[in-house]
C-alpha cells in the first residue's frame, strides 16, 4: 500500500495542476461581450424570440457555439444534449452551419429540447467575438461569468455549473 501513495499523490497533484491550467486559459479565451449584449433578441429555428437576460434570470443558462463542419462539434454536441435533458437551462447557436433547414436535418432525430438559435453568416458571433467552435459560455442574470472553448468533458461542464450556482446566484 505504501508503494502506491507516491503514486496518488502525483496523480492528484496533475489533475489539480489541469484544473488550474485550464481555470487560468478559460479566463483569457472567453469572449468580451458588449454591453448590452443580453437584452438582444433571439429568434430560434423554432419561431420562439427570446433573451439571454430572460433565459438566465432564474438559473444560469448555457450558451454553446457550434456548427456542423466541426469535428469536435460532434463529439460534444451529445454532452449538450445531455445536459440539457438532464433540466440544465441550455441555448445553442449554430455557427455559420446553413439555413434552418440545414441546421433541422443536421439536428434530425436528436431529441431537442433546448432553443436552438441558427447564426447562418456569423453575426451572432462576430457581436459576441466568438471564433472558435465550440465555445461555452456560462450566464447568470444576464452576465458572462465563465466561459471556454474547445472540447470539454460533461463533468468539466457540470462543475463549471455547480460553481457558478454556488457562487454567482
Amino acid at each position: 500500500m505504501a508503494m502506491f501513495k507516491p503514486i496518488l499523490r502525483n496523480i492528484l497533484l496533475l489533475g489539480i495542476l489541469i484544473i488550474a491550467l485550464s481555470s487560468v486559459s478559460d479566463v483569457f479565451r472567453v469572449p468580451q461581450l458588449t454591453e448590452g449584449f443580453a437584452d438582444q433578441r433571439l429568434h430560434t429555428i423554432d419561431g420562439r424570440e427570446l433573451t439571454l437576460a430572460e433565459l438566465s434570470a432564474k438559473k444560469p443558462l448555457l450558451v454553446y457555439f457550434w456548427s456542423r463542419w466541426c469535428n469536435l462539434c460532434h463529439h460534444t454536441l451529445p454532452t449538450v444534449l445531455a445536459l440539457s435533458n438532464d433540466g440544465i437551462n441550455v441555448l445553442t447557436v449554430a455557427l455559420r452551419s446553413g439555413d434552418d433547414i440545414s441546421v433541422v436535418r443536421y439536428l434530425h432525430g436528436k431529441h431537442l429540447t433546448m432553443p436552438v438559435v441558427n447564426d447562418p453568416q456569423g453575426e451572432i458571433a462576430t457581436r459576441w467575438n466568438v471564433s472558435v467552435t465550440p465555445t461555452w459560455l456560462i450566464i447568470s442574470d444576464g452576465k458572462v461569468v465563465l466561459g471556454t472553448t474547445g472540447w470539454s468533458s460533461p463533468w468539466g461542464i457540470q462543475l463549471r455549473l455547480w460553481w457558478v450556482q454556488k457562487w454567482y446566484q
